[in-house]
């Protein structure tokens, strides 16, 4: 594997074959392909836009793209997409229990239960107990942030094969088929559809050169391709409907390909977090892995930001997350361990929802824990927790708020807070 600089913003392009000499420099698509094989671009940007966010891969497969059936639509009540108008949103803060799993076998894609979203993002959840089997899969919504919090999981996608494991991620840009096998009995976590700006590395300005993501540490896959034929299916997001096709043979049949427009993982534990070591608190945005820029300078359309294990050292500080309201609109999930500023009720595989405005912070248990503890350098070993963070409302769907795994008694956290005032 290779690391994926390209999320720098300086345009590398890389390469793979899995056959020698399928590959001829200077060519993207010469009159007869090397092994008999068609060549295929796929974009994703526009053909115009400036060279450093110019997204496009060449592929050469043994069969072109168009080779598949009519597209169906298949009819899936917890999958769902923009305008995300079917419920009235209260701005109450909310969290849910991990979703269960569901007696019924679900693969990956049948599993799939949206959350919330607004138009630049989506928030949905995957609870697996099977491989896809017969079936592949592409995004012609948006790009995939898959974020595993329990099971392995095996994305065999065009470009070759990723293996995945909680404690990492991996983004599939929209239109890229893929399958994906469980390691595991099961497998639960989240996942971020972003419909906007493509994610890259956020800027680090006065930090410098080095810190948070390092773009040596992101990894692609290495061409690997399957001649199998047979009955197979080609499901299709697509305008938030899921849709499925016959195809007649394996689509993961690309033999060699070029260019920056690739699947990629990457592993959190390589984060470099930064943190204060004075005093108070730096924003959360020193913890972000990716952003999605919107239209507004300085402002994310979607970022990902992570809480991962990480010293904690300043003095006269309450420590965990201070109480805060926030013009940005928060969706957190945990995917181990536990978070500093809940006490209880907070459980990997669940997530919890504080949209603009609305109120949060530690709850009682938490508080009177650090405004009484003595303070020393202690390191925060037992956490791994993330946060959707959108500049756009969190709207949530009629499921999500019906749903039985949504906790209705989480403002209760709160309610034990003690009146100190002395007058």
């Amino acid at each position: 594997m290779k690391s994926l600089e390209y999320l720098n913003g300086l345009g590398n392009y890389f390469q793979s074959e899995a056959l020698s000499n399928t590959l001829i420099p200077g060519r993207n698509s010469p009159q007869k392909v090397p092994h008999g094989l068609y060549a295929e671009q796929l974009s994703g940007s526009a053909f115009t836009v400036a060279r450093h966010q110019n997204l496009h891969s060449w592929l050469y497969r043994i069969r072109p793209s168009v080779m598949h059936g009519e597209f169906e639509l298949i009819k899936n009540e917890f999958l769902a997409s923009p305008p995300f108008n079917h419920l009235t949103t209260p701005p109450t803060q909310m969290r849910w229990d991990p979703m269960p799993f569901s007696h019924k076998s679900h693969d990956f894609i049948s599993s799939l239960f949206t959350l919330a979203g607004n138009e630049g993002a989506a928030i949905h959840l995957y609870a697996a107990t099977t491989s896809m089997q017969n079936q592949f899969f592409y995004n012609a919504d948006g790009d995939f942030l898959i974020v595993p919090q329990s099971g392995n999981l095996q994305f065999k996608t065009e470009f070759g094969t990723l293996n995945v494991k909680p404690g990492e991620i991996i983004l599939i840009p929209r239109g890229i088929k893929f399958q994906v096998i469980l390691l595991e009995d099961k497998a639960r976590g989240y996942i971020c559809e972003n419909f906007g700006n493509p994610f890259r590395l956020p800027e680090l300005g006065v930090v410098g050169a080095n810190g948070l993501a390092n773009p040596r540490d992101f990894q692609i896959p290495t061409a690997h391709f399957s001649e199998e034929k047979g009955q197979f299916q080609l499901l299709a997001k697509f305008q938030g409907n899921l849709w499925s096709a016959d195809i007649d043979h394996s689509p993961l049949d690309v033999v060699a390909w070029h260019g920056n427009y690739v699947p990629y993982k990457y592993d959190l534990s390589y984060f470099n977090t930064l943190n204060t070591v004075s005093f108070d608190h730096p924003d959360p945005s020193i913890f972000t892995v990716l952003t999605s820029s919107s239209n507004t300078p300085g402002t994310a359309n979607v970022d990902f930001v992570i809480f991962p294990p990480r010293w904690m050292v300043a003095n006269d500080t309450f420590r965990p997350p201070y109480f805060h309201r926030n013009i940005m609109n928060e969706y957190m999930g945990l995917i181990d361990g536990s978070y500093d500023a809940k006490q209880s009720g907070f459980l990997p595989g669940g997530g919890s929802l504080h949209n603009c405005m609305s109120a949060h912070g530690p709850d009682a248990d938490a508080f009177i824990h650090a405004t009484q503890k003595e303070l020393h350098p202690e390191y925060y070993s037992d956490v791994l927790a993330f946060m959707f963070e959108s500049s756009q409302v969190w709207r949530l769907t009629p499921h999500a708020y019906a749903a039985k795994f949504r906790q209705q008694d989480y403002l209760s956290c709160w309610k034990n807070l003690p009146v100190q005032f002395e007058g």
